[in-house]
């Protein structure tokens, strides 16, 4: 299965595009002069450890970003180290150390509980530059000058995959196929991160269709086919016709496109990688980071001999977030949507979080100072939650009116 997965998904994210910046992308004549840049960077090596491997969509989505990467910089396979499986416990600090005797001078990880264990490894190679996505203590560490935190703002292609989500849902209650606007979520666990995709995802979603209900189910994995299939199962039991996700298996497309088979009208929006390859009927979209887009920018500061933002995040405005191609379930007008919202984010008119667009407890909220972990920093001024902008990971974890959490 780990095998067929990985052609999966190795064919499904052949067409990703990676935008680059800084780095040469040219097409060099072996009979050219080396570029002396080239030279000067031959004993540059950069260290990966993954949570995942090729097998599991968010960690594939990494590899993507680190490959396009290493091509723009002009980087050889063996300037790159990857270090698979790594568990959010004392390997992942082995993984650093050796990674650090192996002369890596940029060494990143991809999960959020790889990082005590990195910023330990980091304390004891202070000429090493170590950076984590998806954390929150690099940034505040000041007395480590070598540890970086960096994030996307995936919650805006949430909200887009939203509007797609919605038109679709619009369409199916315009033409008499769906009476009740009933959205699922696959979750993997009650975190920030999850909360804030799905609630993007919903308000994108009540832009289009402002009496949509969702509900939420939690299969405490980041990674698990059978748990969220299990998951996509029963939520559609419960009546829900489309299934959104933030987890990292192609199991909940793949439980819907098998109940589209069965006769049902059924949909799916994915995450991380396209699922139109195992789910060609019922995929409408999935949100994606661009990983690219910052890999590229830290292997170019190190390189140079410059160190990357503290605490690094981007959005639509500089390619580090995307939709995969729209599938052919997709409501007429779909695309228009789509391009129409990116614009208004890029341009700051629409704000993902505004607080007129949401009610908790039936109130609209003027503040909020209790995020997890951030308790007392301030994160709603000017009519809208500031996500990504004290730190660069997710603090959105208000519950929301309309959303229902299953379990936690």
């Amino acid at each position: 299965m780990k095998k067929l997965l990985a052609i999966v998904l190795a064919a499904v994210m052949a067409f990703g595009v990676f935008a680059v910046a800084g780095c040469s992308n040219e097409t060099k004549n072996p009979d050219e002069t080396k570029n002396p840049d080239e030279t000067k960077n031959s004993d540059f090596k950069v260290g990966a450890i993954l949570i995942g491997d090729e097998n599991e969509g968010y960690t594939y989505a990494h590899i993507q970003g680190i490959e396009a990467a290493k091509k723009a910089c002009n980087l050889s396979d063996d300037q790159i180290i990857y270090k698979y499986n790594v568990t959010e416990d004392e390997k992942c600090y082995e993984a650093a150390v050796d990674l650090a005797e192996q002369g890596c001078k940029l060494i990143i990880a991809n999960s959020f509980g790889h990082e005590d264990h990195l910023i330990r490894a980091a304390k004891e190679y202070p000429d090493v530059v170590f950076c984590h996505a998806t954390g929150q203590k690099a940034a505040k560490h000041t007395e480590l000058n070598n540890i970086f935190n960096y994030f996307d703002s995936i919650y805006e292609a949430r909200y887009v995959s939203g509007i797609v989500a919605g038109m679709k849902l619009k369409a199916l209650m315009d033409e008499g196929k769906v009476t009740d606007p009933y959205v699922g979520y696959v979750g993997a666990y009650p975190y920030a991160e999850v909360v804030s995709g799905y609630t993007a995802f919903f308000l994108g979603i009540r832009s289009i269709v402002p009496e949509a209900h969702m509900d939420v189910q939690y299969t405490k994995e980041w990674f698990d086919l059978v748990k969220e299939s299990e998951a996509a199962n029963a939520l559609m039991a419960r009546g829900c016709v489309i299934i959104g996700q933030h987890a990292d298996s192609t199991g909940a497309p793949s439980a819907v496109q098998a109940k589209y088979e069965a006769g049902e009208t059924v949909f799916s929006v994915g995450y991380n990688i396209d699922m139109l390859s195992v789910a060609p009927d019922v995929a409408l979209t999935s949100p994606q980071n661009n990983w690219g887009a910052y890999y590229t920018y830290a292997f170019e500061q190190v390189m140079n001999g410059k160190k990357p933002e503290q605490d690094w995040c981007r959005g639509y405005s500089d390619n580090a977030v995307q939709l995969s191609p729209l599938g052919k379930a997709c409501a007429a007008g779909t695309q228009e949507a789509v391009d129409a919202a990116i614009e208004k984010i890029k341009s700051g008119e629409l704000k993902v979080f505004d607080c007129s667009t949401f009610t908790v407890n039936g109130e609209h909220l003027t503040s909020y100072d209790k995020s997890h972990g951030f308790e007392g920093t301030q994160l709603i001024w000017d009519g809208y939650f500031h996500e990504s902008e004290v730190i660069s990971a997710p603090l959105f974890d208000i519950r929301i009116d309309g959303i229902t959490e299953l379990s936690k």
